[in-house]
């Protein structure tokens, strides 16, 4: 699903934040990101996303290499990855459903054919009863629900979540951690970045571990 080969990133004239990253995300994988605060956790995401272009190396997502796609092409592919950011990004004159839905509204799909799917999704979270709230009357752990409801709607191949636990107990991290797992059970790939090692330890996973901009693999 996804190859790096000797993958460089720097940011304008500065040094690399990563360098030499070769490693690969097969399909229904499920694996953590990890390394010490600013070891380059986000810019792997990022280059996951498209979001940012490799400086030198070679990317490849869903077997076309990223430097030759046109701008449609990378929001084709970019359609096909799910992402969890650590801001949320939820839209607060919004109810929680229509920030939820948001993804098939700008589609353009009529709401009849996704209300149901969303309303379904929204129960799955546990946010049933919070539909109509909008995200300023929500804690930091149901914005984060939103937020992986969101990314998921689309049921994407690939999930991407950015520190999703990094703001809530450690009680609600669990929980959170085991939506990842349901979501991966249907067949998604996720990519977790974190640097919760307790939290690692609850389910068996691959470790991508990131030191000093270079990436070391733990199975």
């Amino acid at each position: 699903m996804v190859r790096f080969e000797n993958v460089g990133l720097r940011y304008g004239s500065g040094p690399e934040v990563l360098s030499d990253l070769s490693f690969g995300i097969e399909p229904r994988s499920f694996q953590f990101l990890t390394g010490a605060s600013g070891a380059g956790k986000t810019s792997v995401l990022r280059l996951l996303h498209l979001s940012s272009k490799p400086t030198r190396g070679l990317i490849t997502l869903f077997g076309d290499d990223v430097a030759t796609l046109s701008r449609d092409d990378r929001a084709k592919l970019r359609s096909r990855v799910g992402v969890v950011f650590q801001d949320f990004r939820l839209i607060d004159h919004m109810t929680t459903y229509e920030n939820v839905a948001l993804p098939f509204r700008v589609l353009g799909k009529d709401e009849e054919s996704y209300r149901g799917e969303v309303m379904d999704l929204l129960r799955w979270v546990g946010l049933g009863e919070r539909m109509l709230a909008p995200p300023p009357m929500l804690s930091s752990g149901e914005k984060q629900r939103v937020a992986i409801a969101r990314a998921v709607l689309t049921r994407p191949q690939l999930m991407l979540a950015d520190e999703p636990t990094g703001n809530v107990d450690p009680g609600l991290a669990r929980r959170l951690l085991r939506l990842f797992v349901e979501l991966h059970a249907l067949g998604t790939a996720v990519v977790i970045a974190t640097h919760d090692l307790a939290l690692m330890d609850h389910i068996d996973a691959r470790r991508l571990v990131l030191h000093e901009g270079r990436i070391r693999i733990y199975t």
